[in-house]
């Protein structure tokens, strides 16, 4: 956001006078009024551009608030974030269940005759399987399964598909390292076919939950999205609140530095016109636009216009008045620099044009033979 220099805004309108210092004849006091002026100006011209930024903030949100159909405060979040909590609770309640469906598929499995091979890590040192570790890349078995679920620490499985990833890795192992014709691989893939058929009754519970909870968790973010929304909408709107005070503020100050100035005499008027008639097309843009503020039917974007000093308020003609007096000046020092700029320049090219004449003087001295 831009930064708006607002110091001037602690001054009460009463005390305006010894905040400007004013000082000297006449002139020089309007002058300083109105060098005051330009720079609330300045100020009312930035709270005016944040002003509008954030309207459009507020509009925004408020459009987004309208368009979900709902007001959002501080009940509202306070009555999201409950829902949410409630939801994360009975989506865990409703997981813990399908785990405990699942321990019974895996107890069930671990309590068949073939289960025994499976029952305990591979012991590789025992049996020699000194290439176990690069045939196998994640070793499991029913043991670490089961440690697994029943860790309290944060570190168990999260959900029903790892734990059924876990058992298949079980059989997928044995079926890998060991051959085809081998009991272990045998006693493997029966297994894992049994697995699978008991699985394949809780996979549409578990396809179920997890749509449910995919729902749950877009709702709940686009709940907290709605909340998030209003309060940077609440908040774009008390700030342009305050900033709508202190433009209130800087009105009251305006009015001050107009009563401050002096009228313009007829003779300053002439010579305003005639400042006017030296601007830049650019300043002069300028000058049309402080005229058309005070002047709402006054065209400044005409080809041809004519302005009338006498027509003009006290408060747009010391305006003009320093708005001319800034360009000029700008103006006048740019010309003295393209002035020293070209006099550097001749003076570099009588330097050389003497050096060149002397250059060639000095050679033709040398081919004189002396004796001759």
């Amino acid at each position: 956001m831009d930064e708006v220099d607002v110091s001037i805004l602690n001054t009460p309108p009463d005390q305006i006078t010894d905040f400007l210092n004013i000082g000297g004849d006449a002139v020089d006091e309007s002058t300083k009024v109105f060098n005051f002026k330009q720079h609330v100006d300045g100020v009312a011209s930035q709270v005016d551009q944040l002003g509008q930024k954030l309207n459009g903030i507020s509009k925004f949100y408020s459009s987004m608030s309208r368009k979900q159909g709902c007001s959002v405060g501080k009940d509202k979040e306070r009555h999201v974030t409950s829902s949410i909590k409630k939801h994360q609770q009975e989506a865990a309640k409703r997981m813990q269940e399908l785990m405990r469906q699942f321990a019974t598929i895996l107890r069930q499995l671990t309590q068949h005759k073939l289960a025994w091979p499976f029952m305990q890590p591979v012991d590789v040192k025992g049996l020699e399987l000194h290439d176990y570790y690069e045939v196998i890349d994640k070793p499991m078995d029913f043991s670490t399964i089961k440690n697994q679920m029943e860790t309290k620490d944060g570190t168990g499985y999260k959900n029903v598909r790892e734990i059924y990833a876990d058992v298949r890795l079980v059989f997928k192992n044995a079926m890998t390292y060991n051959e085809e014709k081998s009991d272990v691989h045998k006693m493997a893939k029966t297994l894992l076919e049994k697995f699978e058929e008991k699985w394949s009754r809780l996979l549409p519970r578990v396809v179920e939950e997890e749509t449910k909870r995919k729902e749950e968790e877009a709702e709940a973010h686009r709940d907290m999205q709605l909340v998030q929304e209003a309060a940077n909408g609440k908040l774009a709107r008390d700030i342009s609140n305050e900033l709508y005070e202190v433009d209130m503020h800087l009105e009251e100050l305006r009015e001050v530095v107009v009563q401050k100035c002096r009228k313009m005499s007829a003779e300053e008027k002439r010579k305003l016109g005639s400042g006017l008639s030296r601007l830049s097309p650019e300043d002069l843009s300028k000058a049309l636009e402080i005229i058309a503020q005070k002047n709402p039917d006054f065209q400044a974007g005409a080809e041809e216009v004519n302005i009338d000093m006498d027509a003009q308020s006290e408060s747009t003609l010391w305006r003009l008045k320093v708005l001319v007096k800034d360009a000029l000046e700008v103006k006048a020092n740019s010309r003295t620099k393209k002035l020293v700029s070209n006099n550097s320049k001749r003076k570099r090219e009588i330097c050389d044009a003497l050096a060149k004449t002397a250059e060639k003087r000095s050679k033709k001295t040398s081919k004189i033979d002396p004796l001759s």
